[in-house]
């Protein structure tokens, strides 16, 4: 073998390198990723129950005021739903707090009023007393009604539910508040 076969080997192997490594690079080039702004994806949900719909009338549900649903509340489920506060909450008279205040009495009682429980700073900043409108606020969203309390419960997001709910911590009482009169 002389030196010109041995160049040609050579440039034979450097020319499929050069092929090679100039095809990658320019399939990279050609095909360039972006990094995302955000990870992750979007995906955009709608509720068949509120908006529009395809035709674009708007069909947005309106919630009944509170003495309405009242009216209308079932203790007994109220207490089927109380059950998501029972990890968290007693509800008898007289009870011991848990993570949570005891929540007997609680209707138009006057917030963070019990001198045993170590409300969170934001809830005794609030002050007024937990009306069934405020109620209403605080069950729907805790962390929106008080911002900065330490209720780490997501909500109630339906408004029949919480009006049931309700119900069943009105009764929860020697004298039961008043009900709101429906308009």
């Amino acid at each position: 073998m002389d030196s010109f076969e041995l160049n040609k080997f050579a440039g034979g192997i450097l020319a499929a390198l050069l092929f090679l490594f100039g095809t990658k690079t320019m399939v990279d080039i050609a095909f360039e990723k972006h990094p995302l702004a955000k990870p992750g994806f979007l995906y955009e949900v709608s509720d068949s129950s509120e908006g529009t719909d395809k035709t674009g009338s708007d069909k947005t549900k309106t919630v009944a005021p509170i003495g309405v649903r009242l009216a209308k509340a079932d203790v007994s489920k109220g207490q089927g739903i109380s059950k998501k506060c029972k990890a968290c909450h007693t509800f008898n008279s007289g009870g011991k707090h848990a993570t949570g205040p005891n929540l007997y009495n609680i209707v138009n009682k006057k917030v963070a009023s019990n001198g045993e429980f170590a409300y969170s700073s934001a809830m005794t900043e609030k002050g007024g007393t937990w009306s069934y409108e405020f109620l209403e606020c605080f069950l729907e969203t805790p962390k929106k009604c008080i911002e900065g309390t330490k209720m780490s419960f997501a909500g109630i997001k339906k408004p029949d539910q919480r009006a049931d709910l309700i119900l069943y911590l009105r009764s929860l009482s020697e004298s039961p508040a008043v009900l709101p009169s429906a308009p």
